[in-house]
């Protein structure tokens, strides 16, 4: 059972890191034997996987029709996606700089100083962000764990999902900036700052969603 687990949890981050990189494109249909056979398993820890991926948001199940990976948000729905991680994002920030233990605040602040990683560029002369999606969501992730609400940061963890599908269209450029404001973020929770926090991770979000607009010229 323990070694199902884990191939099972194996199986999912692969199948997780091909969506993120386009590698499996939007709407690209799943076929699960031919997925178990690329990774050299049963269709069994296949399953497992798409369906941890369904509930994540990356891939959707239809009847008769099997598993397709999600398509990418509309302009409206990515909106409606920063919405919701300003409400969401904006609390646990401030709840972190209220709630987190000495730990938590290292580990925020560790995170948020990282460096940038080295841009990446494919066979196929496209540049990979996968280095940079990773950095990123375990930023937002290490801030949620602080605010000490599980259901806080699964929530989170579900809409950062969907942003991810975007990020192949995202401005490397953009990246120091962005970890300029992860910083920034950082500072205010190490210093118990709930409003400081909250203001921070606010105005992230907002360039954020500026920056990611470009996705849809």
């Amino acid at each position: 059972m323990i070694r199902r687990s884990v191939l099972s949890d194996d199986v999912h981050e692969s199948l997780k890191s091909l969506i993120l990189e386009h590698r499996l494109a939007p709407e690209d249909r799943l076929n699960i034997d031919a997925l178990a056979r690329q990774f050299d398993v049963s269709p069994t820890p296949v399953r497992e996987a798409l369906a941890r991926l369904e509930s994540e948001g990356l891939v959707r199940k239809r009847p008769l029709a099997g598993y397709t990976v999600s398509p990418l948000l509309t302009r409206d729905e990515f909106h409606q996606m920063f919405d919701m991680r300003l409400i969401l994002e904006g609390s646990a920030a401030r709840w972190a700089a209220e709630r987190a233990g000495a730990e938590d605040r290292a580990a925020i602040t560790a995170e948020a100083a990282r460096p940038a990683p080295e841009e990446q560029i494919d066979a196929d002369g496209r540049r990979s962000h996968a280095r940079f999606t990773a950095l990123d969501a375990r930023f937002h992730d290490v801030v949620a764990a602080g605010a000490d609400n599980p259901l806080l940061r699964d929530a989170i963890t579900r809409l950062h999902a969907h942003l991810h599908l975007h990020r192949l269209y995202f401005p490397y450029t953009e990246t120091r900036t962005t970890l300029g404001e992860h910083r920034r973020v950082a500072a205010a929770i190490a210093t118990g700052d709930p409003a400081a926090a909250e203001a921070a991770m606010l105005a992230h979000l907002t360039a954020a969603r500026d920056r990611h607009l470009r996705a849809f010229s």
